[in-house]
């Protein structure tokens, strides 16, 4: 392990990591906050700038005791080891900061608390440990290895059984030899598992898994995709809108999230007429923006898009949504296709939307509306609008990742 060290600590980094100035370099240290003397050690295998917290010597004032007795080692929350007020300010700081650094002036609105009831879906990972020991639950801090787990505080109650669920259907496909991750949405009809990892199975372990789903009341087990049992369809509302997710679906994380992002979205397109929105997902945007404006909906998953249009339609009360399967990433729509629509909503996956920003900088949409998880990728996109002749009016941070270094936002560009 090597001898440790004693260091000060500056401040908190983008990473949640205390951030220490040393011999002219910069440490890393996780779990350590602004003005703390720490004793830390070095981290076998890891970068040489990174350190391992050992014990603190004097404490920050603004430090509280963590909630969740599975916190430091595993990987899952970063910070729960600090007062809310700080951490609130430090979150809303991150995106104030790289928006300044990629030369962007504009008001950052104070950060909007959406953890709500906690998570509503989680991917659990399931291997084989020594002593072929089955172990369920998250990756740890740092490493491959495995945190078994048995209960997670942060998850919204009706994800009450996942857990459970996990290790059930774990235990019989683990014999397999392959590693498992086994998705859990919670939605309004009860739990949607998708199990990915397991290979070809038996006829003989799909009966079992099929017992092991009716056994948990799950709503549906599915395998790659594959449907094993639905004793319900699982169902989550968006607006008035009810949507049967597909297998595997991307939901925001928590329902506040979601609820929160929406009503900056359709705040910002209030007197839309026609509005294109890009990345589209299952619809939670489109679904409530068509109750007063024209949609055209957007994403490269086909099960996405069919679901948003199969919920458009049984919708009564819904302005016309036409839902289309296609890449942004490679097919962005072009500036001569963008002429139809007073208002472009886009909320791209982490990498951000570099090729569709550039058609909406040459396009002339009176309105873009842009959605992101990313702060940093946010504000390339950002820069190539801005410098493409749009305004910014304004940034909100959202945070439904409460405990993590993850910060989503809500922007208004305007020509």
């Amino acid at each position: 392990m090597g001898e440790s060290e004693c260091l000060v600590i500056d401040h908190v980094g983008h990473h949640g990591d205390g951030v220490a100035i040393s011999g002219g370099g910069t440490i890393y240290v996780p779990y350590a906050l602004g003005g703390e003397t720490v004793e830390v050690g070095r981290v076998p295998g890891h970068h040489p700038d990174r350190r391992r917290l050992l014990k603190v010597e004097t404490t920050s004032p603004e430090r509280v005791a963590p909630f969740c007795p599975h916190f430091g080692v595993c990987g899952g929350c970063a910070i729960q080891h600090w007062d809310a007020a700080p951490y609130r300010a430090w979150k809303r700081e991150l995106v104030v900061t790289t928006l300044s650094q990629a030369g962007i002036d504009c008001e950052v609105a104070p950060l909007v608390d959406a953890h709500g009831a906690g998570r509503r879906r989680i991917t659990l990972h399931a291997r084989m440990g020594t002593h072929d020991v089955l172990k369920v639950g998250y990756a740890a801090a740092g490493s491959h290895d495995i945190v078994p787990i048995d209960r997670c505080p942060i998850l919204d109650p009706q994800l009450g059984g996942a857990i459970e669920a996990a290790w059930a259907i774990a235990e019989p496909l683990i014999a397999m030899g392959k590693p498992l991750d086994i998705q859990i949405t919670a939605t309004n009809s009860g739990l949607d598992v998708d199990v990915r990892g397991s290979g070809q199975v038996s006829s003989a372990m799909i009966a079992l898994l099929s017992r092991i789903a009716g056994q948990h009341r799950l709503a549906r087990l599915t395998r790659h995709g594959e449907l094993v049992l639905m004793r319900t369809p699982p169902v989550v509302s968006m607006g008035s809108a009810q949507v049967v997710l597909p297998p595997g679906s991307f939901l925001q994380a928590t329902v506040a999230g979601e609820a929160a992002l929406a009503e900056l979205v359709s705040e910002h397109c209030k007197r839309a007429k026609h509005i294109a929105d890009l990345f589209c997902g299952v619809g939670p945007f489109a679904l409530r923006l068509a109750a007063k404006s024209r949609v055209t909906a957007l994403d490269s998953d086909a099960g996405a898009v069919a679901a948003l249009q199969k919920a458009a339609t049984s919708t009564s009360g819904l302005k016309p949504v036409k839902a289309e399967a296609r890449d942004l990433f490679r097919r962005p729509l072009m500036p001569q296709e963008l002429r139809d629509y007073d208002t472009v909503v886009f909320d791209p996956p982490r990498q951000g939307a570099q090729a569709q920003a550039r058609q909406l900088a040459a396009s002339k949409v009176p309105t873009v509306v842009a959605v992101s998880c990313n702060v940093t990728t946010f504000a390339r996109d950002a820069k190539i609008l801005i410098d493409g002749g749009y305004r910014i009016e304004g940034v909100t941070p959202v945070d439904q990742f409460r405990h993590t270094p993850h910060v989503e936002l809500v922007a208004r560009f305007r020509r």
